[in-house]
């Protein structure tokens, strides 16, 4: 419960850090800077230069394929709306044991039949499969993008200024 209470300040701490250097679509999407590198040592330096200049934009790609898996996996979807459903509906009104007729239902026989139903459906939609595919599908489109993406001249300047 601690944690959905934080989430808030988390979500401004990544906001604050990651999502303050999104860079324009201008300049993500600037198809004349885009070339095949020559080889091996420049794709490589210009993927370990992009992934740094672009991680916000890099970061909303990552949050766009996990919100497009959720939603296009409807199990998914269904599983979670659940069990994140069930957890607040049991915390906010059945804190306190309640009587059914003979007998009483606690809060940990609400949790048991939650997981009961919850788990299997949730093992059904396969997120270990969504989370793969949003793994593999963002590095592919993030290797892909950093490594055809010449540096701009600001990296030019950065250089240096490290060498003075």
């Amino acid at each position: 419960m601690d944690v959905l209470l934080s989430l808030p300040e988390r979500l401004k701490s990544f906001k604050e850090t990651r999502l303050s250097n999104l860079r324009s679509f201008g300049e993500f999407f600037d198809h004349n800077r885009i070339s095949r590198p020559a080889d091996l040592n420049q794709a490589t330096s210009r993927i370990s230069y992009n992934t740094r200049y672009f991680s916000g934009n890099y970061c909303l790609i990552i949050a766009i394929l996990a919100v497009y898996t959720i939603l296009t996996d409807s199990l998914l979807l269904i599983a979670i709306v659940l069990l994140t459903g069930g957890f607040v509906v049991i915390n906010k009104w059945a804190p306190e044991p309640m009587q059914v007729g003979e007998h009483v239902i606690t809060q940990k026989t609400l949790y048991i039949a939650l997981f009961v139903i919850g788990l299997p459906l949730l093992w059904l939609a396969s997120p270990a499969g969504a989370f793969f595919w949003i793994v593999w599908s963002s590095a592919f489109l993030i290797l892909f993008h950093a490594a055809l993406l010449e540096p701009g001249v600001e990296s030019e300047y950065a250089n240096a200024q490290e060498n003075v």
